[in-house]
């Protein structure tokens, strides 16, 4: 299985890829506020190369359930410095995470090579486009509602066949736009219009997923579900995070998003080696 995001290719299997969080925003769940300053952002992104991230995700606007949203300049303004510091810096794959296809052409432009699509939801085939006339990696993310409303009691009659149906409405959508099947992954979207009990039957069932035959993303850093099962302050949900990096590890994820790289890393690649033996 080939993933491609422009000049990039990734042949799965292999050691899943690390993918490190930048948000340069002033209100993200996390660490808003913390790199909304560019020179700090680009700072903050080379310590997680060198601490083991293989990707880099790069985001202008929260997403978190209720956030405010931004205008398109506001958020280019946040995302541009940072994409084109980083692009002539390091060598490893920039993803821009966006809703807005006129900020994704300008990230694109500007040296990312990913488009992390949270709304991947959305009615009309404008951000399709971007990824086909681009050849960008594309993530298309499972969301039900908007931001905004996301939160506001989701309902699903099954919340695993839903994901799985969305993921192949996508995929035929994209195709009549132009997309390849190897630029894209999918990520369920933990958090995004799912309750606690919809969130656990997804990363329970994440191994069906890998029927579909694309690379699958995980999201989980920090969730404000693992604070749910365990009253934690959302700095302190690092080994809950960890946890569910590992099990996902286990049922076939290739790509794993964080906030905290160093520690991920080191527990995916113990994961990894453990898993490998139980194969001879």
């Amino acid at each position: 299985m080939i993933f491609r995001a422009c000049q990039f290719e990734f042949a799965f299997p292999r050691p899943a890829l690390i993918m490190g969080i930048v948000n340069v925003t002033p209100d993200s769940f996390s660490d808003g506020g913390e790199f909304l300053d560019a020179e700090r952002a680009v700072a903050h992104a080379l310590k997680l190369v060198e601490q083991g991230a293989e990707l880099l995700d790069i985001g202008g606007e929260s997403t978190r359930p209720e956030a405010t949203p931004v205008s398109a300049a506001e958020e280019l303004r946040r995302v541009l410095p940072v994409i084109e510091h980083l692009a002539g810096r390091t060598r490893v794959p920039l993803a821009i995470d966006t809703m807005k296809p006129a900020v994704a052409r300008a990230a694109v432009a500007a040296g990312a090579c990913i488009i992390n699509d949270v709304a991947a939801n959305r009615a009309d085939d404008a951000m399709g486009r971007v990824v086909a006339e681009t050849g960008v990696g594309y993530i298309v993310m499972h969301m039900q509602g908007q931001p905004q409303t996301m939160q506001k009691n989701p309902v699903y009659v099954d919340v695993v066949r839903a994901v799985e149906d969305f993921f192949r409405e996508r995929t035929r959508r994209l195709n009549a736009c132009g997309v390849q099947a190897d630029q894209v992954v999918f990520d369920v979207g933990i958090g995004f219009g799912k309750t606690l009990e919809h969130n656990l039957q997804l990363l329970a069932a994440l191994r069906s997923f890998t029927k579909l035959e694309r690379p699958l993303l995980l999201g989980i850093s920090r969730k404000s579900f693992i604070g749910q099962l365990v009253p934690t302050a959302t700095a302190a949900r690092l080994p809950g995070s960890l946890a569910c990096a590992c099990l996902a590890i286990e049922a076939g994820v290739q790509i794993i998003r964080t906030h905290d790289v160093a520690e991920t890393a080191q527990a995916v690649r113990v994961t990894e080696a453990i898993l490998a033996r139980k194969k001879l």
